[in-house]
């Protein structure tokens, strides 16, 4: 019997508010804003959520069916993708894994560089859950990408967030 992570990654069921994965997936913009109780479901951790008690916690068991399962980390690496492009930034897959800002950066940044900004913290779980899951290369080409971002953005980030963002890919 799996979890219910597992099985809301696998779109078996939804999470809480009713919305599968594969939905969630196709939210616009506002919805990936202004919808505050997916991303521990996008990205579930091993400890509780401060803002969401509810959200269920990744266990041991789960960690291992995602590094076994390449069918889950493809799902999370959509998962991934979708808040990639959320934020402005593209993946891009060939000889050298690489995050890099896409042709939305200018305007997507708007909406998430910005002092004390809710998705500083969105961005430490994803990196933490990208590693829990077993995709560290994508986590740790994510930091590399917001490492460059920060060198030219230091007034819209908080250094604190920016230590937060190295200290879960270390």
């Amino acid at each position: 019997m799996n979890s219910a992570i597992v099985d809301f990654y696998l779109g078996k069921i939804p999470y809480k508010r009713g919305c599968t994965i594969d939905q969630i997936w196709n939210w616009d913009y506002e919805q990936l804003e202004d919808v505050h109780d997916y991303i521990q479901w996008l990205f579930p951790l091993t400890q509780p959520s401060n803002f969401n008690p509810n959200a269920p916690i990744l266990t041991q068991s789960d960690i291992e069916q995602f590094h076994n399962s390449d069918e889950l980390k493809k799902r999370a690496l959509t998962s991934f993708k979708t808040m990639l492009q959320f934020y402005g930034l593209q993946c891009i897959e060939n000889n050298n894994l690489k995050i890099t800002p896409s042709d939305t950066f200018e305007q997507r940044k708007l909406e998430w560089l910005n002092w004390g900004d809710h998705n500083h913290l969105r961005i430490t779980r994803i990196l933490t859950s990208l590693r829990l899951m077993g995709l560290e290369n994508y986590a740790n080409a994510f930091f590399q990408c917001l490492e460059k971002i920060y060198q030219t953005e230091k007034d819209n980030i908080d250094a604190r967030s920016f230590e937060y963002w190295r200290n879960a890919v270390t």
